[in-house]
């Protein structure tokens, strides 16, 4: 049984327990048994989860598999987030590597399913279908109920997430037509910046962006976005954060580096602190010199319960140099972090290694971060439609200085309607890596 070397360390020289690259030499998966896993797990938890001396005491023999441990050994009262995945569906996510049909679904508030959030290189994209449309049939299954009886129900009429797999479509578009679609599920590459835009408004030119999650690919994404931010002169930034889950950290340290600009330039970003034995792997990371620097004071970030870990960090990272300014939906609170460690290429373990402060100390948000205003999140319209509910509030705020009424701090907090998505459950995290 080897406790692997290096995982997911960013600006690390220290070795902690795990590689996860795709030729690793720690163990073919047919030589990983669900036990050595566990036991691995076992040594690891002990070693290096962050609660070490708050765990339950359990047996590990009492377990079967690594997935069982795993939950027994969390210290729930903190810890909804620590993870064991299977190692080529974990690869892939992080390498922006897909199969499915793209999109994310939910309820609107007169319980009509739409699609809440799609991908450019998606084959629903490319046969036109957008954010805000109703679907009304999959399979000639009405949806709503189907997604309002729960994740289980509608996981069994779209299907695995295997290429190949058809589903017939029947959509209403915002032009009030039907338009029925077959789909096959494919294999693709995840775009992290769903939109990116500039808005001219009152207050000057306004960078809109959309940010999905803090993977490989959004290294170039980002660049490309906040280079045309540049190049046109943008002054005031809205941050739509309100599907980002997690990530990567060195993603979110680049992208805080993009909004800083020469504010925070050579700041701290972040510090890092492990349990007490591993002290001397605490770690500072800075604010990086990037190529487009803009002459922000404040980002206007919108927010949701899934607006988790590498978002939050992002944002906390900020507010000692810049306003950061959040509307929408109070965020997920996960002030911590993981190294993950790959077992052999069978599984992945991540568990939570080392909590996160900013410069001035703050951390522990674990109630997440509250709204400056509250606003619903409108699967009706499109991300750049201005109509859409939290980015109409967004400009408000940019050109009168203060919320429109019903979205202030006070306002009554607003329901939460289901919404799927086809990527993994486990992705609310903030992970470091090799770069």
């Amino acid at each position: 049984m080897k406790i692997i070397r290096v995982l997911l360390v960013v600006l690390l020289s220290v070795s902690l327990f795990a590689s996860c690259k795709k030729d690793s030499s720690s163990g073919s998966t047919t030589d990983i048994t669900p036990a050595m896993a566990r036991d691995t797990l076992w040594v690891i938890m002990h070693d290096w989860y962050l609660w070490n001396t708050l765990m339950p005491t359990v047996n590990k023999s009492d377990y079967d598999d690594p997935y069982e441990l795993m939950d027994a050994m969390k210290y729930k009262v903190l810890d909804k987030w620590s993870f064991v995945a299977d190692y080529d569906e974990f690869v892939a996510e992080m390498e922006g590597s897909f199969v499915g049909h793209g999109f994310r679904i939910g309820l609107d508030d007169a319980d009509n399913a739409r699609i809440v959030q799609i991908y450019s290189r998606s084959p629903l994209y490319a046969s036109g279908v957008r954010r805000g449309w109703i679907v009304k049939k999959i399979n000639d299954t009405d949806v709503a109920p189907v997604l309002a009886e729960g994740s289980d129900a509608y996981s069994s009429l779209i299907g695995a997430s295997k290429a190949g797999i058809t589903n017939k479509f029947e959509f209403l578009t915002p032009e009030g037509k039907d338009s029925i679609v077959m789909s096959t599920k494919t294999s693709f590459t995840l775009n992290s910046v769903i939109a990116s835009d500039t808005l001219h408004l009152s207050s000057g030119v306004t960078g809109h962006m959309v940010f999905d999650s803090f993977i490989e690919p959004s290294e170039t994404e980002l660049a490309n976005a906040f280079s045309y931010f540049y190049a046109y002169g943008v002054k005031d930034l809205i941050l739509d954060l309100r599907y980002n889950s997690g990530g990567y950290l060195y993603i979110a340290q680049e992208l805080a580096s993009y909004i800083a600009g020469t504010l925070a330039q050579g700041g701290k970003f972040l510090d890092l602190s492990y349990n007490s034995r591993h002290e001397d792997s605490n770690t500072s990371f800075s604010y990086l010199t990037t190529p487009y620097p803009l002459p922000l004071t404040r980002v206007i970030v919108i927010t949701s319960r899934e607006t988790a870990s590498a978002s939050e960090c992002v944002m906390n990272g900020l507010k000692p140099y810049m306003s950061v300014i959040s509307v929408g939906d109070t965020t997920n609170g996960k002030p911590v972090g993981m190294n993950t460690g790959a077992i052999g290429t069978k599984y992945v373990v991540a568990p939570i290694t080392f909590k996160m402060v900013n410069k001035d100390n703050e951390g522990d948000y674990y109630a997440g971060f509250a709204p400056d205003g509250i606003a619903s999140d409108d699967i009706t319209h499109d991300f750049s439609d201005r109509n859409e509910t939290c980015l109409k509030a967004a400009i408000s705020y940019l050109e009168t200085g203060s919320f429109t009424t019903g979205t202030e701090k006070s306002s009554t907090v607003f329901s939460r309607r289901p919404q799927y998505s086809e990527k993994p459950k486990w992705m609310k995290n903030i992970l470091l890596r090799d770069k």
